[in-house]
């Protein structure tokens, strides 16, 4: 099956939209801002840019918005595993755009290629569980230089913004939730993917054996929320 929400980028990309990207949850739906996606991103001497440095890994890295900044800055690798997202980024200037797993990281680098990663896009979600996310850490460390840094972002489940969202689900377990999120673009409705996600105090626990511990967090605007990592 095609995947609705990379179809949709790039028809928004080369203005061949076929109508508007919908999130889908049963028969309800509500429209996607694909704007945000091409925004361009300024870090300004920001919070974040301080943390990062090259080279740079941008891990689920969409239509290139932050790499496209920090290209500029130092060596930045993005990483996207659809093919129709890698010629996004590629034809919107993303110098090293590769079609990578961010789930599989030590298949696609050798040890120590990086000094910094973003994953931003609660793409960390993706991970799915406690241990997902922990293996998902031990990869990234192997990549990753013994001084490296990493900045990810989520949405917290306890908020009353996240709880709202249409591809919200509960769980019983304290600092947890899920989102199923469906796509539907020009007839076609995606495969469901299902986020998992974490409080900040969550991933800071599945820290506890890997590498990296949670050494700031940033909170705002409202659900959203981002960590910054380093090693230990």
């Amino acid at each position: 099956m095609s995947d609705p929400f990379a179809q949709a980028l790039h028809d928004f990309h080369f203005d061949q939209m076929k109508g508007p990207l919908l999130y889908r949850r049963g028969a309800e739906t509500e429209e996607v801002e694909i704007e945000f996606y091409f925004d361009e991103f300024t870090a300004d001497g920001s919070w974040l840019e301080s943390l990062l440095d090259g080279p740079l890994l941008d891990m689920g890295a969409g239509a290139g918005r932050h790499s496209l900044y920090f290209q500029d800055q130092f060596e930045t690798v993005a990483i996207e595993q659809n093919e129709t997202l890698v010629e996004i980024l590629r034809d919107r200037g993303v110098t090293d755009a590769r079609r990578v797993n961010m789930f599989t990281l030590p298949d696609a680098f050798e040890t120590n290629r990086f000094r910094s990663a973003i994953a931003f896009g609660t793409q960390v979600g993706l991970s799915r569980s406690m241990q997902g996310l922990r293996e998902f850490l031990n990869d990234l460390a192997y990549v990753t230089t013994p001084d490296a840094t990493a900045v990810i972002d989520g949405f917290d489940p306890e908020h009353e913004k996240t709880k709202s969202k249409l591809d919200y689900y509960s769980d019983p377990s304290k600092g947890l939730a899920y989102r199923l999120l469906q796509m539907e673009y020009d007839g076609t409705v995606g495969e469901p993917w299902l986020y998992r996600l974490f409080t900040p105090s969550r991933v800071r626990e599945a820290t506890t054996d890997t590498e990296w511990e949670v050494s700031e967090i940033k909170y705002g605007p409202e659900h959203i929320y981002q960590l910054a990592l380093r090693k230990r």
